[in-house]
């Protein structure tokens, strides 16, 4: 028996798709091209501030995980959606709230929202779910407001101050904490903005979600990695600025600045680094056995 294939209406849906496809890139680019000034200065910022600086990475490894779903969108069908224009609606009131308050991540969030929006309104609902992740990716390559950040940054301070005074306490140092201030008998050191943690924080997150994604299927598992990187980094900072002080009060004021400061950093931040790596392994370890234990009950 003969099976018949309507070659025109294949055709026409395959023409259709690649219409909706070259919409979709045709408008992203003009996007690109509307928002190249807000996105210029972005680009500075993350050079400027080097709480950023992986700023740099995130549109490229978004790219790459679309690439990485070229088979699932192809397997997806396209049907546009009009729900593309409240992404759309919500970039344009950000950008209108940015441009008339000079707020800047407002402005730049709006390109994200509109770049979603687009994706919505010409591919549909079924090919942005597999391009939510890429997409909502983005907005870690957008900075916060320093309003924002000097509110999350004192905290952070006074905790790494006051987690580091008690660790040294723990070995015997003599030191006194007054707010941000370490007080030792020759010296003084200051927890600045710098050592808050922020910067560790952004960018421990940033590659959690990237470990998490690569090495890690199970969503339980994922959750708790990233969500553990904010303790991760608190404590690790404290240790820092505890080290720092130990240094400082063997060897002299010298040790909390220059190379041998951001030595210290990068170990740190090494360390931490360690510190996730294993409780991902610990974190699978467990659910492994609890998975062997409830198949044998």
């Amino acid at each position: 028996m003969a099976i018949e294939v309507d070659t025109g209406a294949l055709r026409a849906e395959i023409g259709a798709r690649r219409i909706a496809l070259a919409s979709a890139l045709a408008t992203s680019a003009l996007a690109v091209v509307v928002f190249a000034p807000i996105l210029y200065y972005m680009f500075l910022h993350w050079g400027q501030v080097k709480d950023y600086s992986h700023g740099y990475l995130i549109a490229p490894l978004s790219a790459y995980f679309i690439w990485e779903r070229r088979n699932r969108i192809a397997r997806t069908p396209v049907e546009p959606s009009w729900y593309g224009v409240i992404p759309l609606a919500l970039g344009a009131l950000a950008l209108a709230i940015g441009r008339l308050g000079v707020e800047l991540m407002s402005m730049r969030v709006a390109f994200v929202l509109t770049l979603i929006g687009l994706q919505v309104l010409f591919l549909g609902l079924q090919i942005t779910r597999v391009l939510a992740f890429p997409l909502l990716f983005l907005f870690l390559m957008v900075p916060l407001p320093q309003s924002l950040v000097n509110v999350i940054a004192f905290p952070l301070q006074l905790i790494a101050a006051d987690l580091a005074v008690s660790g040294l306490h723990l070995f015997g140092f003599p030191v006194l904490r007054e707010g941000n201030i370490l007080h030792l008998p020759a010296t003084q050191l200051f927890v600045k903005d710098a050592c808050s943690g922020l910067r560790s924080l952004m960018a421990l997150g940033t590659l959690g979600i990237l470990f998490a994604y690569f090495f890690r299927k199970s969503w339980p598992e994922r959750i708790a990695l990233v969500a553990s990187t904010i303790p991760i980094a608190v404590i690790v900072n404290a240790f820092r600025v505890a080290l720092t002080a130990g240094l400082t009060y063997y060897w002299g004021p010298q040790m909390a600045e220059g190379a041998i400061h951001q030595t210290e950093g990068f170990f740190t931040f090494g360390m931490a680094f360690a510190l996730l790596m294993a409780e991902a392994t610990l974190i699978s370890f467990g659910i492994k056995t609890w998975a062997r234990a409830r198949a044998t009950a």
